[in-house]
């Protein structure tokens, strides 16, 4: 007996990957292409080429899309950055459904990271879990007894607008961002990952430098364990990559932050790495079935 296959779609701002999932979790059939500006709509054309295409090789069950930018309750794009222009308003949802007759779901890339990891990472079997996303940006997702949860508008989590700084004019993301970490350690002549290896081995400055940059996390990280007392706190991003490294580092850092006995929360880091939107894209899909 075959068993159902979705197709699965992440869309960022450098790339929009693709691939077959099917109940057994099996990823197959994966692919890339660039995401070019998107004049004309090319984000959505190409998620209506790529799905017709495989719809005409597979039997497919339904579609799901993790995307970059707020998703309304209709399946568009209600607020987008300018990470890519032009992208607000996009019909994802009522296009592809019109295209493909298919059921779809489409969602925000941190809220499907959340929903990956709870399928089959690091969030397994938790029922209150709040993902933080580290990247360019930062971003969040609250997932609490199988709900997500994001605001009576769909603009819930945007944690990187927190503890805006009236003296430096910054808010949380842009001093605490791996963005700001590598604008920090590039003009030393390393990347990021190279700065925490000189880091683990006690090298200056990078020891000083990851230092303060895990407390600048953490400062938004005790916001969050204040405010939500999740029972996992998921760090996601690249610079996830780190395990245990990082987490010893933010858990030292948020007792400046959270008085003693407060912080009952588990620091984990996202297993999936860049498969996490895929798997999350997957179980929304199945969900809406």
């Amino acid at each position: 007996m075959t068993t159902a296959q979705y197709l699965v779609f992440d869309v960022g701002g450098t790339t929009i990957k693709y691939g077959l999932l099917d109940d057994t979790l099996q990823l197959q059939a994966t692919g890339q292409c660039p995401t070019l500006p998107n004049e004309a709509g090319h984000i959505l054309k190409e998620l209506l080429r790529l799905s017709l295409a495989f719809q005409a090789d597979y039997p497919l069950q339904g579609i799901g899309v993790s995307t970059a930018g707020i998703v309304g309750v209709d399946g568009a794009i209600q607020y987008a950055g300018p990470t890519i222009p032009g992208y607000q308003g996009t019909p994802i949802q009522a296009k592809l459904e019109a295209a493909t007759g298919l059921p779809v779901f489409v969602v925000n890339d941190v809220a499907a990271a959340l929903l990956g990891e709870q399928l089959a990472g690091g969030a397994k079997n938790a029922s209150s879990v709040y993902c933080v996303a580290l990247g360019t940006g930062i971003g969040g997702a609250y997932l609490d007894h199988g709900k997500l949860l994001s605001g009576a508008n769909g603009t819930a989590n945007s944690v990187g607008y927190l503890l805006y700084d009236p003296a430096t004019q910054t808010n949380y993301e842009q001093r605490a961002a791996t963005l700001a970490l590598e604008a920090l350690v590039t003009p030393l002549g390393v990347s990021v990952p190279d700065a925490f290896a000189q880091a683990r081995l006690g090298k200056a400055p990078f020891a000083d430098i990851i230092s303060h940059w895990a407390v600048a996390v953490a400062q938004g990280l005790a916001q969050i364990i204040l405010l939500f007392d999740p029972e996992i706190l998921l760090i996601g991003g690249a610079v996830s990559q780190q395990g245990d490294y990082l987490l010893t580092l933010l858990q030292n850092a948020l007792t400046d932050f959270v008085p003693q006995g407060l912080c009952q929360t588990r620091l984990k880091v996202a297993e999936l790495a860049d498969k996490a939107q895929l798997y999350g894209a997957f179980a929304g899909i199945q969900a809406k079935r």
